[in-house]
């Protein structure tokens, strides 16, 4: 079992930052790729950007590439979601989540194991 737990939601202007944080304990060593994904009311969840441990291989939906940047620390297990020029579309609670097989590409997009409980973030325009 591999757990997460974000941090660093809040309420940020249009234009503006936020960054998210995710820490992974447990059975890390097994896990290939962790993911950031996010789900606005009445909406269903969407993958936002993902990142593997090994090679630091990254991928990003459309919508948020040239603005959010995923990123990894392996000797914390950590990984962070900056979100830069923000807009209100990008309002969501945004999830963590773990996946122990191999991915790349859009394969990455999907097929998480472990999630967290996610984080709240509010863009106002």
């Amino acid at each position: 079992q591999v757990q997460l737990v974000e941090s660093g939601g809040g309420l940020a202007q249009a234009g503006g930052s936020l960054r998210l944080s995710c820490a992974a304990s447990g059975r890390t060593f097994s896990s290939y790729a962790m993911a950031w994904f996010r789900q606005a009311p009445g909406k269903e969840r969407e993958f936002v950007a993902a990142i593997t441990w090994r090679g630091g291989n990254t991928y990003y939906a459309d919508s948020v590439k040239g603005r959010l940047t995923i990123s990894r620390d392996n000797a914390k297990k950590t990984v962070d979601l900056q979100m830069n020029s923000l807009k209100p579309e990008d309002a969501a609670v945004y999830y963590c989540a773990a996946r122990d097989r191999y991915c790349v590409g859009s394969g990455c997009y999907g097929g998480y194991d472990y999630w967290g409980q996610g984080t709240q973030v509010t863009v106002s325009s």
